[in-house]
């Protein structure tokens, strides 16, 4: 404009502006959304988001490399490996006659512990069925706390009637057995297999673990090599440990015991080697590939944790065999907390409606419509399920990945209900609270995601049982829910947060505080009671898959027990990392 037209007096009527805004950028129609290309207005730029200023990562990017065994000290370790594994089938072999049952069970147990059952899954189906079929419930061959462990974890319904053995004719327990601490140590562990309504097991867990407790308080005690194990055991039970995190403990303790096979601790120490060769092959590769997505200049307000995803995929299953499924499971658990983040500590509603809608569409053609930090996520959960499938079509599963994207949007679906509820102010009630939340915890989409690759044992069926929301399932949903809870919702008060289970019961009940993480961890010990039990009776569902229920709710006693170690990762899940990724197990 030059400086003539500057000075011309222009008619202007000073119209009023827009009442309206932006808020016909979204047409509601029942319960979808039309969605136009978002720009953010400079009103909305304005919006006090619900930013909850996680700590970064503490890793850096010493994950992107590792050092590698070179091929020929490798090959050579699992030459022994493979001489070692025959070795200890000999002596499955010599332990089936009826006089040394018992050792066959110790042995299993070992085995188990050191972390090498995968080696011998063949053998240890074996040998519990062979147990079974001689005595059924009337085992007589001692040790009837492992016995009685051993053959629940493995899916034989036996009964605990036998545990009756323990106690005198008064109902008492027998002091002979309470001041054994090795039998102290295996009635406790046993207590843990129990289902709902099992009187004697419940008593037998309060009496072994007022036993221990004061054991583990004795000078004396102290300094036996069992000192170290009924501090853990009073801390985290067999049932509740993630093998892998067993292993490293449980080796050294194994070769302390002057009966230690030598030939199954060395197994167990190359086989931790090699394993852990994998993983960090494994870690590696997601490494790279987070990288590239630079979280923390995109998405700032989110927790970057890809290690911790990692180790949680690793928690799930450590196996070889489940290397893809682990990466995949890895990966999502990575997408899943920024989309977490997105929706609980920075977007505003609006904006995840259209998410929620582009999500519910899942076409590259919504890339348009979203708001622009939003995008990349969008597209890196597309690419999860395009190099996937290109993975499952190899196989002809492909399909399987139409159960997965069903989860996921039931998943961020529930995430938009809360998201609704922190928008209005409202506090449901706890029932209606439950029924988003077991969803929004994550451990149904994740159960899902886990068998997604898993191999020909997961089939169809397999994906529609997980979700209709079987007892099982819901057990571990229910576990992880109020777990967390627990841990987080003072946190997560101080700032524009959705009401937790803990608020929902404080208002409903009119309970205290205190009261109500009493009622929470009743609510955590009866759920896995409800998996015991469950892992027993769905005899059509295959053992690998429970056990990836069970190890999903191992994984939450891991992260969630006292505090968020998820967030906040401090000592004790840095120690975790560094003995499963970095350290060696000869150091």
């Amino acid at each position: 404009m030059s400086a003539e037209q500057e000075k011309i007096i222009r008619p202007m009527a000073n119209f009023p502006p827009s009442i309206w805004g932006d808020q016909f950028l979204v047409i509601s129609i029942n319960i979808h959304i039309i969605c136009i290309p978002y720009t953010m207005s400079a009103e909305q730029e304005k919006i006090i988001r619900p930013i909850a200023n996680f700590p970064p990562c503490i890793w850096g990017d010493q994950f992107l490399v590792y050092d590698q065994m070179k091929q020929e000290e490798k090959n050579a370790t699992e030459q022994v490996v493979e001489e070692l594994k025959h070795e200890v089938r000999k002596t499955f072999a010599n332990l089936y006659v009826e006089a040394e049952h018992a050792n066959l069970l110790k042995l299993v147990d070992s085995i188990q512990r050191l972390g090498i059952g995968y080696y011998f899954e063949e053998e240890i189906d074996k040998a519990l069925q062979h147990v079974y079929d001689a005595y059924g419930d009337k085992w007589n061959g001692g040790c009837i706390s492992l016995w009685f462990r051993l053959m629940r974890q493995k899916g034989f319904f036996v009964s605990c009637d036998i545990m009756n053995n323990y106690k005198d004719n008064d109902g008492a327990f027998k002091e002979k057995f309470a001041n054994d601490v090795e039998e102290m140590l295996n009635l406790y562990e046993a207590t843990f297999l129990r289902v709902p309504g099992e009187v004697i097991l419940e008593d037998a867990l309060t009496f072994t673990r007022a036993r221990l407790d004061n054991m583990a308080k004795d000078p004396e005690c102290f300094n036996n090599m069992f000192s170290t194990e009924i501090q853990r055991a009073l801390k985290q039970p067999i049932r509740k440990r993630l093998p892998r995190l067993e292993a490293i403990h449980y080796i050294p303790f194994y070769q302390q015991q002057a009966s230690h096979n030598k030939s199954l601790l060395k197994l167990a120490k190359l086989g931790f080697e090699l394993l852990q060769l994998l993983h960090k092959k494994e870690l590696s590769q997601l490494s790279k590939w987070w990288k590239a997505f630079d979280v923390p200049k995109n998405y700032p307000y989110a927790r970057n944790r890809l290690v911790e995803c990692y180790f949680w995929a690793q928690g799930v299953y450590f196996e070889p065999e489940y290397s893809q499924s682990r990466i995949f499971l890895a990966k999502t658990l990575a997408v899943a907390t920024i989309l977490d983040d997105t929706y609980d500590a920075y977007g505003i509603y609006e904006e995840l409606m259209i998410l929620t809608e582009a999500i519910e569409r899942w076409s590259t053609e919504c890339l348009d419509m979203l708001p622009e930090y939003m995008k990349q996520v969008y597209q890196m959960v597309l690419d999860l399920d395009n190099d996937m499938e290109e993975f499952m079509s190899k196989n002809g599963k492909a399909h399987h990945l139409i159960y997965w994207k069903e989860a996921m949007k039931e998943y961020i679906g529930s995430y938009m209900a809360e998201a609704k509820w922190r928008k209005e102010g409202y506090t449901p009630t706890p029932e209606e609270h439950t029924s988003v939340a077991l969803i929004s915890c994550g451990y149904k989409f994740l159960l899902i995601t886990s068998l997604v690759g898993m191999g020909d044992i997961i089939t169809d069926e397999s994906f529609k049982w997980a979700l209709a929301f079987p007892p099982l399932v819901k057990a571990s949903c229910t576990l992880c829910r109020f777990q967390d809870d627990i841990v987080t919702h003072k946190e997560e008060q101080e700032r524009n947060h959705v009401a937790s289970s803990v608020e929902c019961y404080v208002k409903e009940f009119d309970f205290s505080e205190e009261h109500v993480i009493d009622l929470f961890i009743k609510k955590v010990e009866s759920a896995w009671a409800d998996m015991n039990l469950e892992s027993l009776v769905c005899k059509d569902v295959p053992m690998p898959l429970i056990m990836r229920v069970i190890n999903f709710a191992r994984v939450i006693e891991v992260l969630y027990k006292y505090q968020d170690n998820f967030t906040h990762v401090k000592e004790e899940l840095q120690y975790h990392v560094k003995s499963l990724l970095i350290d060696s197990m000869s150091k």
